[in-house]
């Protein structure tokens, strides 16, 4: 995908990002999972900043509550695939932006061929088996996963790169295993503009990461209170007895930079 300087302006002025960095957008590759609240404005801020390839998969169809929050679709989506759905909302937008739409749910024996060509993984799906499985695949495939959470009137986001240092967490190394009081948002509710809120900051960490502009939150977690406006980061140490990443912290990151 080439840069259409008109478009991207105001990213090509910004002394961070510029010329080079834009071209890197353009040619980035990312897996986004999960069409939702969290990957629908992800996907649209991604498609907008002129990512060049994006990899959508979401095996669900478009419900009618999913409009309080999922800003992608419409009242005529009703029923429709929602990568489907997805893919023509994001050529309106950008026709130039090459999209995958893939009606599948993302499980450990999909995963490695989701990851495979992929820079890096947006997971905005909302239960924990998939969490864990993107985030196991993320750490065999050596690329960041970018990893958010929304529930009620509160978000969480945070980069995961445990390939990258010695150091560095990944998914597992903050959430061991499943919470035995986990809910989805179906039973516990969630704010719309919440996702928005989240989903936004998703799409920030991944063109950063792209385009080599500021500090990711690599090794972080971004916490944010919708009722009171406030928002945290703290930073995360690596589980040294992590099931998920403990082994594998050494190799070299497959990097969009280059």
């Amino acid at each position: 995908m080439s840069v259409d300087v008109k478009r991207h302006a105001r990213h090509i002025v910004l002394r961070e990002l510029g010329g080079p960095g834009q071209q890197r957008l353009s040619r980035a590759r990312i897996t986004v999972i999960g069409a939702g609240g969290l990957g629908a404005p992800a996907l649209l801020y991604l498609a907008a900043a002129g990512v060049g390839q994006l990899r959508i998969v979401d095996p669900d169809t478009v419900s009618l509550s999913n409009l309080q929050r999922q800003i992608l679709f419409r009242t005529e989506d009703v029923d429709a695939s929602k990568v489907e759905r997805a893919e023509a909302a994001l050529k309106a937008l950008d026709p130039g932006v090459e999209i995958e739409a893939l009606s599948l749910k993302a499980t450990a024996d999909t995963l490695p061929d989701l990851l495979a060509d992929a820079d890096l993984v947006l997971d905005g799906c909302d239960d924990f088996p998939t969490r864990f499985a993107v985030n196991r695949a993320a750490i065999k495939a050596r690329i960041p996963l970018v990893s958010g959470a929304v529930g009620r009137w509160e978000g969480q986001v945070g980069v995961f790169a445990p390939h990258l240092q010695d150091n560095a967490p990944c998914y597992q190394c903050w959430v061991p295993e499943i919470p035995p009081d986990a809910e989805d948002c179906a039973v516990m509710g969630v704010v719309g503009a919440l996702t928005g809120v989240i989903g936004s900051m998703m799409a920030m960490e991944a063109i950063k990461l792209i385009s080599g502009a500021g500090e990711p939150l690599t090794g972080r977690i971004g916490l944010y209170d919708g009722l009171s406006g406030r928002m945290r980061t703290v930073s995360l140490p690596a589980s040294r007895s992590c099931p998920a990443c403990a082994s594998d912290r050494t190799g070299t990151l497959r990097s969009p930079l280059a």
